[in-house]
């Protein structure tokens, strides 16, 4: 199946967040780098994996709710991101990562999480898209152009 690409924008806005593209390199860097590991350590791969796809999991689902929520799955995929720093710690320890790769993933998880607070900040604003909700601004609905500001989804940004 190829994928369309005339259009600017997807059906799925959390695809035009800088943030979870980040996390799906992040997805592949950790596949790669527990290839590395020996056997004895599959259960410790499988976790980094686990914890890995969970940050673009829960960008992924948070954003189909509304604000409160969508906040609430973004503080989880930084839960996610902290699971990995602490799986790099323990990798580094056992001696299965160079301080190479133990390198790049901080700066990635540090980079995600930054990236993550911006958007969580960003949704937190007050004031925010108050017109467009009779003046409320903490029940969105379902809708995700409702659930993230307009200047939210500038992939370059977050």
């Amino acid at each position: 199946m190829e994928r369309d690409h005339t259009n600017n924008g997807t059906f799925f806005r959390f695809e035009d967040l800088r943030v979870y593209h980040k996390a799906l390199d992040y997805i592949d860097w950790v596949y790669n780098t527990t290839k590395l590991f020996p056997e004895n350590a599959s259960i410790l791969a499988e976790r980094f994996i686990n914890s890995a796809q969970a940050i673009a999991f829960y960008i992924a689902e948070g954003s189909a709710r509304n604000k409160s929520q969508f906040i609430y799955y973004l503080k989880m995929a930084k839960s996610s991101v902290r699971e990995c720093v602490v799986i790099t710690t323990l990798a580094d320890k056992q001696g299965l990562l160079t301080d190479l790769l133990i390198d790049e993933s901080r700066n990635e998880l540090m980079e995600m999480t930054k990236m993550i607070g911006a958007l969580i900040g960003s949704l937190q604003k007050p004031g925010r898209n108050k017109s467009r909700n009779n003046g409320k601004d903490d029940d969105f609905g379902n809708d995700y152009d409702d659930a993230v500001p307009q200047e939210s989804m500038d992939i370059k940004k977050y």
